[in-house]
């Protein structure tokens, strides 16, 4: 092997890949993205609003993946992503007529017929007003991350999400919304 080919563990290698278990790729493949994403939720206007309202939710998510991600092209994941964000949003179990969901996955096809990056429509172009686009809208829960984070999998070819992505800030959005929920539990207790 040479230097620059990462180096697995004869476990992960053994290991039967289960694109069911979506838990563990909460904690594990989105943590660093995590972590980046969560430092730029809480330096934007929705770590203003986690801090006045308590949560953040869905829509709110999907626009801080405009500011994540917001330069990459729309792709069959990210619409997949997308789409399974505003289902969990709205309680709708059918793509809203002109919402998020929509754009996403028309602008996916189209990207996908594009050769040229600069000529395809980004994320932050569908993303960036998602919360008005919604419908209705809920606070991001941990089941909304997994249920994101599995269809970004389920649609990409690599099987994998991508650094501050759909997946990557809906999950930091829910960790963010479960760190403060137990601040808020604490300070109850306290008082």
């Amino acid at each position: 092997m040479s230097q620059e080919q990462p180096i697995k563990h004869v476990d992960e290698e053994t290991k039967p890949h289960d694109p069911n278990s979506h838990s563990n790729v909460v904690a594990s493949q989105t943590e660093p993205v995590g972590v980046q994403g969560m430092k730029e939720i809480q330096s934007s206007p929705l770590g203003t609003r986690l801090e006045q309202k308590g949560e953040i939710t869905i829509g709110e998510a999907l626009e801080a993946t405009a500011l994540t991600a917001g330069h990459r092209p729309v792709d069959y994941s990210d619409a997949a992503a997308i789409q399974a964000a505003e289902v969990r949003a709205t309680g709708r179990t059918n793509i809203v007529p002109g919402g998020v969901a929509a754009a996403a996955q028309s602008a996916a096809t189209r990207n996908a017929r594009l050769p040229r990056d600069e000529d395809k429509t980004k994320l932050g172009e569908i993303l960036s007003d998602a919360s008005s686009k919604l419908p209705s809208d809920k606070p991001v829960t941990r089941r909304d991350a997994e249920g994101v984070i599995g269809a970004e999998l389920r649609n990409d070819p690599n099987l994998c999400t991508r650094p501050g992505g759909v997946a990557a800030s809906v999950a930091a959005a829910a960790r963010l919304n479960q760190t403060n929920a137990n601040a808020n539990n604490n300070q109850n207790k306290l008082n």
